[in-house]
């Protein structure tokens, strides 16, 4: 067959050009980022079915998959976030954007139980509203790569109740805000809030993202750990989490966010002046978090 009088190759169909023709679709995007990605997403999903060959039946299921995914978001539910965090795509996403030096805290997901609105908060709050659970104190700075510290910071916190559950998956049921907190630092960098120590819990699999682990014979399940947003004017925001040391799946987290520098040891406090001074009972637990974060004019963006 001749090519056409146009001089462009044919965009007829073709097994072996199949992603050269759909690909050359794309020639007159204004936008060159978005021509090159759609570009290797042709490349590499044509790529894939030619490696796979899913039988109609096999893709149609793939599109339902999908669809169904789609169809389980809500305001508090997003699964198509939780999809890609059980496929390890934000990880990943999130490691190729966050690499940064030694000194620098790192990050990991945000995860699909954040909220805009997080409540502000003094130093020092306690951000459980239950009265359940196992009362600890987290204390912590955060500086500069030079070890300077950054007052006037936003430090974002929220976590999972002592039974695994966060105030958005249980409506009505738990307290709104509940154990959720926006602090400020102080001028010495530090911020300390009260809360529970967080249990380990599984992610919501009641939805196609669930029905998919079973069916590869996996668990759903995360480590404990607390989510942290730090930000500050001139600085790049970090997402990250401290994670409870001994808890169990610290080597299996569903998401693949368990980073070893992001481990931390809740130590058992049984001082009365301690507990007087931080307003909790005795014994409680005690975890410090310092937080270094980087500046934007080393390269990074916010």
């Amino acid at each position: 067959m001749t090519e056409p009088t146009t001089g462009r190759p044919s965009a007829l169909f073709d097994e072996q050009r199949s992603a050269e023709i759909v690909a050359g679709s794309f020639a007159n995007t204004p936008d060159p980022r978005l021509r090159a990605v759609l570009t290797k997403l042709v490349e590499h999903l044509h790529g894939f079915v030619k490696d796979v060959e899913p039988t109609p039946q096999e893709w149609q299921a793939a599109i339902g998959f999908l669809t169904e995914t789609g169809q389980t978001c809500t305001d508090t539910r997003q699964e198509f976030v939780l999809l890609s965090d059980v496929l390890g795509v934000s990880m990943l996403v999130d490691t190729l954007n966050q690499r940064s030096g030694a000194e620098l805290t790192e990050s990991t997901v945000e995860g699909p139980f954040h909220v805009v609105d997080s409540p502000p908060r003094e130093l020092g709050d306690d951000i459980d509203q239950q009265g359940k659970g196992e009362p600890c104190l987290v204390t912590g700075r955060v500086l500069d790569p030079a070890g300077e510290p950054v007052g006037g910071a936003s430090v974002d916190v929220w976590q999972a109740n002592d039974e695994g559950f966060y105030d958005v998956q249980r409506p009505g049921e738990l307290p709104e805000h509940n154990l959720r907190g926006l602090f400020t630092t102080d001028e010495d960098g530090r911020f300390w809030f009260r809360s529970i120590v967080p249990r380990h819990y599984p992610i919501p699999d009641d939805g196609p993202v669930g029905g998919m682990l079973r069916a590869t014979a996996r668990h759903p399940n995360r480590p404990a750990h607390i989510h942290f947003e730090v930000s500050a004017p001139g600085m790049r925001t970090l997402t990250t989490h401290m994670f409870v040391a001994g808890t169990p799946y610290l080597d299996s987290d569903a998401v693949f966010g368990v980073k070893p520098s992001l481990i931390h040891e809740f130590a058992t406090v049984d001082d009365p002046q301690r507990a007087a001074e931080a307003g909790l009972p005795v014994p409680f637990r005690w975890v410090d978090f310092p937080v270094t974060i980087d500046r934007l004019e080393h390269g990074a963006q916010e």
